[in-house]
């Protein structure tokens, strides 16, 4: 992974460590989630605290699987006072996908997913850091393609995943779009390449 020259870059790279999710870290993961991805249209904030629990114990349960070829990463913020209780700052998620149910073992692909970063500390290079972190375990794990979902209208998301090289495969209309107005999803990929070669 290059480190940029520049001293924002370096100092938030020392400040923010990227690491595998611990069992400890569950809460404030759940937090950043619920955080980053509102309810739309935010009519019933009561629900944000059931739908925390939900994320919470769909995270643990996850984590307690272990399945092959998943990862959930965190960044951390070395700074953190424990008074605060806000030492991780962002997560994403990669695991495999099965494009075709009767061929599961060849359609597989690696998907990214709830990447997030506490709006506080946006703009850091902390999602970047997170993904580029991703794509080192999928050439670890043998893959050489990394794909994600984004909604047409998530202009930042965009932005920063077209940074970094990925590549529109398609745009998904869904029922909620045509019965509802809401975005599209843009399906992206991105080929990797190893540090070698």
């Amino acid at each position: 992974m290059s480190v940029s020259s520049s001293p924002q870059a370096d100092s938030s790279s020392i400040r923010y460590q990227i690491r595998a999710v611990e069992p400890q870290d569950l809460y404030e993961i759940s937090g950043v989630l619920t955080d980053s991805f509102p309810l739309s249209p935010p009519f019933m904030p009561w629900l944000n605290p059931i739908i925390r629990v939900g994320i919470h114990e769909d995270l643990r349960s996850r984590l307690r699987a272990a399945a092959p070829n998943t990862a959930c990463l965190v960044a951390i913020d070395r700074n953190h006072k424990p008074e605060a209780d806000e030492s991780v700052v962002g997560t994403v998620e990669i695991g495999l996908r099965t494009g075709n149910p009767w061929q599961p073992k060849t359609s597989q692909y690696v998907y990214l997913s709830n990447l997030a970063v506490r709006e506080s500390v946006r703009r850091q290079g902390i999602a970047q850091r997170l993904m580029r972190s991703c794509e080192q375990i999928v050439l670890d794990w043998g893959y050489r393609s990394i794909y994600l979902h984004v909604l047409e209208t998530n202009e930042q998301a965009k932005q920063l995943y077209f940074k970094l090289g990925y590549q529109l495969e398609e745009v998904q209309p869904s029922w909620n779009s045509f019965l509802f107005g809401q975005p599209k999803r843009m399906f992206l990929r991105k080929e990797l390449r190893s540090r070698n070669g």
